[in-house]
């Protein structure tokens, strides 16, 4: 970028750059215009995402012994790391060995240097991930698994916050007020989920349960947010090669951990396989292919849409354990779950969407012109941005719209 100006590298035309709030509005646009290819994708990704993450809890819970774990999470962690790298690793080459003539090759040495160099912002979500999933396991020594997903549903909260003040996202009022009825929602369920007496780590239960909370709900946000700016801003990049540098450094930080933990314990801790059963494979597989997942969602569809469908995981979740260990499903649960489904639906309505600009007392809905459809939606997205921009172009084009 030079003066406030991009230039293709290919044609070499010049267009204005540009701003936070024109990429929002261009995304604005763009969700209402989804292709039904997309929005089969989208479903797809919510069901799946329902599945594997309804089964967390359960498989974690699964995994305790007394109401301890035989194994160390960080162990599990870089399993699950290190399986994730592995299937990346074999879908880009998959990939490379179906590209077409003139594509630029996925396995060159320059490539992979210059995606490597492009995609190193993900090494930030790779590190607050590593600390979310170790914090997973933490969370189970205090609730139930429900509980566990409901506390997790705050996150979107805090996504949409971060989206607001980071991304320049924009929510209508009847959404932020859904993101109200979410937060209502989970707070009717916690009512008396805390047992009474007991304590960890020398603190009161609720004490350290609310502290691990806290950190359990704002360092995921912030590692959705930065996964999906740093996805999206390499757009072209493969999604098989930016989860090989993603799971990568999230391989990288939990072995760190793991050697952190052998300089405390001694050698004998370093036994990565010590403990494990069947329940922990089973963690492992589901836990890798969630994460998986998860990548797609932010590379192709929002991170509101993810923790969304992580919120419908919740009742699967609440029945499952129900079934299997017997937990009780309380009135407070049910309530919160209902206030929970009105609080989706009304976020997702129609009605809820946001409106482009308001003339003479009236707010209307300014439609992207059809030239500008296209098979690629990130390109889609940024042709329209760019439209967005150079009707503000105003006297003069060449002041920059970016600091500089």
């Amino acid at each position: 970028m030079k003066n406030g100006t991009l230039e293709c590298s290919v044609c070499h035309s010049k267009l204005v750059s540009p701003n936070s709030r024109t990429y929002s509005k261009a995304y604005d646009r763009h969700k209402i215009r989804v292709s039904s290819k997309q929005r089969a994708l989208n479903v797809l990704l919510v069901v799946g995402d329902c599945v594997l993450v309804g089964l967390q809890p359960i498989l974690v819970y699964m995994s305790k012994v007394d109401g301890k774990f035989n194994f160390s999470p960080l162990s599990v962690n870089f399993l699950i790391e290190a399986a994730k790298v592995l299937f990346a690793i074999v879908m880009l080459l998959f990939q490379a060995r179906h590209q077409k003539v003139g594509e630029k090759p996925l396995l060159s040495i320059s490539t992979f240097v210059q995606a490597a160099r492009n995609n190193v912002l993900l090494a930030v979500p790779a590190f607050l991930y590593a600390i979310n999933n170790y914090l997973k396991f933490i969370m189970q020594l205090y609730f139930n698994p429900a509980t566990v997903k409901m506390l997790s549903n705050l996150k979107v909260l805090v996504i949409a916050v971060l989206l607001k003040f980071i991304m320049r996202r924009r929510f209508s009022i009847i959404q932020w007020e859904a993101l109200a009825l979410l937060l209502i929602g989970i707070s009717v369920n916690q009512l008396r989920s805390l047992p009474e007496g007991t304590s960890a780590m020398g603190l009161p239960v609720a004490t350290g349960a609310y502290i691990y909370t806290l950190i359990f709900v704002t360092v995921p946000s912030m590692a959705s947010v930065f996964n999906e700016y740093a996805m999206k801003s390499q757009y072209d990049t493969s999604i098989y090669l930016q989860n090989v540098f993603l799971y990568g450094y999230g391989a990288i930080f939990n072995f760190l951990a793991i050697l952190v933990t052998v300089v405390v314990k001694g050698p004998s801790s370093f036994n990565i396989l010590e403990g494990h059963s069947k329940a922990t494979m089973l963690l492992i597989f589901n836990n890798a292919a969630q994460g998986i997942l998860s990548s797609f969602f932010f590379k192709y569809a929002d991170t509101i849409l993810k923790k969304y469908s992580s919120t419908v995981a919740t009742i699967f979740t609440g029945i499952a354990s129900a079934a299997l260990f017997g937990h009780t499903l309380t009135i407070n649960f049910m309530l919160g779950i209902s206030i929970v489904f009105i609080s989706m639906h009304q976020f997702f309505s129609p009605l809820a969407k946001v409106k482009d600009e308001q003339q003479n007392g009236i707010t209307e809905l300014r439609d992207v012109p059809e030239k500008l459809k296209s098979k690629d939606s990130f390109l889609d997205l940024a042709a329209a941005a760019h439209v967005e921009t150079t009707r503000h172009a105003g006297e003069d084009e060449r002041r920059p719209l970016l600091p500089t």
